[in-house]
């Protein structure tokens, strides 16, 4: 029996009766009898093809010029992202080079599925509505992609935010020694520009960007390479290696408005200013995308709520 289940009290026949109670109202459960005589409305092929194409469209037009865009939707940039749609005056573009969302969110250490979170960062779970095994300095969710999937989707149905999957980052706007937006292609493309001719990019304008890169990769760390390319920054020293216990505490501390106009978070932080890393365990990716989003209100000039405020303390 969970954690979970014992903490409410619950047998395991009362908590399969308390997961119906939450069903939505007007859920009922199915049949083969019910689906036998199911029918679609008919469509034609050119209307999914305007419905599709015309959206994107308004999305990239709206988004083109935009208050926050975040490079990366790992752990730590989906935890920024949350944290601004509490702000929906604020327009935030989300660019993600895979075509799945989540960076290395969907599964623990060693393609385990548990995710483990230290204590205090549990406490955000809550307000997410993630549940998790309780222990004495830590918690489990019983998979990380419960996590993820959560946020994600709390992420995308909000109206201020834009996930552009599968869209690739290949240099910043740079204007007075000042970022101010990204050049953006689609990933394949960025992916074989050695393979064929030249193929233009597009932009997107931004008052401030977050980078949550990750660390070092093929397209990992992209924000601070580029940084140290134009001399904006003078070096980067490294991940360091695994050091659990320091290298949470420091990712946080260290997540910071690295050059004019780009925050820098997540495990982005570690490659920037030689932090270590912390392995399987993921509050930090959390608190430190927090902090984040608490630094972009800020350089923003938007009073951020009390909880946040104190996580960029």
């Amino acid at each position: 029996m969970s954690a979970i289940v014992r903490a409410r009290g619950l047998s395991r026949v009362g908590a399969r009766a308390a997961a119906v109670a939450a069903r939505p109202a007007g859920a009922r459960q199915i049949s083969v009898a019910a689906l036998e005589d199911f029918k679609f409305e008919p469509i034609r092929e050119s209307e999914v093809s305007r419905a599709m194409t015309t959206r994107y469209m308004k999305d990239m037009y709206d988004f083109a010029e935009t208050d926050v865009i975040i490079t990366g939707a790992g752990s730590a940039g989906l935890s920024c992202a949350y944290e601004l749609t509490k702000y929906p005056d604020i327009k935030v573009a989300i660019i993600e080079q895979s075509v799945s969302p989540g960076g290395g969110a969907w599964l623990g250490g060693q393609l385990m599925s548990a995710m483990v979170v230290r204590k205090p960062a549990h406490l955000w779970l809550d307000e997410l509505g993630v549940e998790y095994e309780e222990h004495d300095r830590y918690v489990v969710v019983k998979h990380a992609a419960l996590f993820t999937s959560t946020i994600m989707s709390k992420v995308l149905a909000a109206p201020n935010i834009k996930l552009f999957n599968a869209t690739a980052v290949e240099d910043l706007i740079i204007k007075d020694d000042r970022i101010a937006g990204v050049v953006t292609n689609w990933s394949l493309v960025t992916q074989h520009h050695d393979t064929q001719s030249c193929m233009d990019p597009n932009v997107l304008e931004s008052k401030m960007l977050v980078s949550a890169c990750g660390h070092d990769g093929p397209m990992g760390a992209f924000g601070v390479k580029r940084l140290q390319q134009v001399g904006l920054i003078k070096e980067l020293p490294g991940m360091r290696c695994l050091d659990m216990n320091v290298a949470e505490d420091a990712i946080v501390e260290l997540t910071q408005e690295i050059a004019p106009g780009m925050i820098v978070t997540g495990m982005e932080v570690s490659e920037a200013l030689g932090a270590p890393r912390m392995g399987p365990t993921f509050g930090a990716m959390m608190m430190s995308g927090r902090k984040a989003a608490a630094l972009t209100l800020e350089a923003l000039g938007v009073q951020a709520e009390p909880q946040l405020r104190s996580a960029s303390a």
